[in-house]
């Protein structure tokens, strides 16, 4: 094992520039989550540490070794990609093993690796069919256990559960969960899909048009995202985000979000300045019309079973609640909701960035 030393990091496509200059560290043993949407360069840092792209400009470490010029083979790193990448006429014993008789390995021990990795992934009654006997999960499984009979120091996982059903998601997701607590490898993980990232990852890294917008822990970037990009790709359902207006009369301001005006303690902007208030559906709670900051109109109920998804109108603006689904919720009616102020973020309504403020 060993860590990951990102010293700015640059990737240029002729005119573009895909990666703009990124400082990363990976400790060792660390699953870091890349995540972002599509085009953000995740796959492409991804690959730059696996010697699949060129590095235009900055350093790269593993351990404690500069790999900038080593061939991708010479990393010691194992790659699971999003199609599996199997060879159909080999069995699965010989998929897994490939690697290992490409480094010359003998036969006993490529065997005993084999084994022991099937073990691990509870593949080893499939060892003698081909790939196409296989299902999707199955064939993933396949794909991982030639990873870790390599013994990298580094897993890498591009998108690799992206072509599985919902169900078979959820059940990799645990598979590869339990395999870093067991193997404690350092993983970088891409995905654009945030449950997977906040699920699975120690640290989830966000990334935005090449550069990287916020890192921390998954409660970290979900309670306290930095900016209003992070609130809202982070958490699902999304996060409401509502115009609002700093007021103030005498000694008490207040947040106007449409005809409420919300109570705060403190935040420094001046009376009238335009801001964004993000609030997550799952702090929103029902409550009686005295009680209540919000009475947006009902528009739209998603029954979850644990829950409703309230979609609600206030104003011309929409907003989504998490509700109890014993509540008596009906189309076009009104319905009144509070919420704890230290629960809203504030965003600056140009640039996006976080403004600090007391609730």
């Amino acid at each position: 094992m060993a860590s990951i030393q990102m010293e700015r990091i640059v990737k240029d496509y002729s005119t573009m520039r895909a990666i703009h200059g990124i400082d990363l560290e990976i400790p060792d043993g660390e699953f870091v989550a890349f995540v972002g949407p599509s085009g953000c360069g995740k796959s492409t840092l991804l690959r730059m540490v696996a010697g699949l792209e060129e590095i235009s400009s900055g350093t790269l470490r593993i351990g404690n070794r500069v790999v900038n010029h080593i061939e991708p083979r010479d990393r010691d790193v194992a790659m699971v990609f999003q199609d599996y990448a199997l060879y159909p006429h080999m069995t699965i014993a010989e998929n897994i093993g490939f690697g290992l008789k490409m480094r010359g390995i003998k036969r006993h021990e490529i065997e005993k690796q084999v084994e022991k990795a099937a073990d691990i992934l509870q593949i080893g009654d499939l060892l003698d069919r081909k790939p196409g006997q296989l299902s999707g999960g199955q064939r993933q499984r396949v794909a991982m256990g030639r990873a870790i009979v390599r013994n990298p120091q580094v897993f890498l996982f591009d998108e690799p559960l992206s072509n599985l059903d919902a169900k078979l998601r959820v059940a990799m997701r645990t598979q590869i969960k339990r395999l870093h607590e067991m193997l404690r490898t350092t993983t970088i993980y891409v995905t654009h899909d945030q449950v997977e990232a906040m699920t699975l990852a120690d640290r989830v890294v966000i990334l935005r048009r090449g550069e990287i917008v916020q890192a921390g822990s998954p409660v970290e970037v979900y309670s306290s995202p930095n900016c209003q990009f992070v609130g809202e790709f982070i958490g699902s359902p999304q996060m409401n985000v509502l115009r609002a207006r700093v007021h103030r009369q005498a000694d008490r301001t207040t947040l106007e979000i449409a005809d409420a005006r919300i109570p705060v303690k403190q935040i420094d902007l001046p009376a009238g300045t335009e801001i964004h208030v993000g609030i997550r559906p799952e702090h929103l709670n029902w409550c009686s019309p005295e009680d209540a900051y919000l009475s947006p109109l009902l528009d739209v109920c998603e029954p979850l079973g644990s829950d409703t998804m309230a979609i609600c109108l206030l104003g011309e603006q929409e907003l989504t609640a998490r509700l109890d689904p014993k509540l008596p919720l009906k189309r076009k009616e009104q319905i009144h909701l509070n919420f704890s102020t230290e629960n809203l973020h504030v965003f600056d309504r140009e640039s996006g960035r976080k403004v600090p403020f007391v609730g």
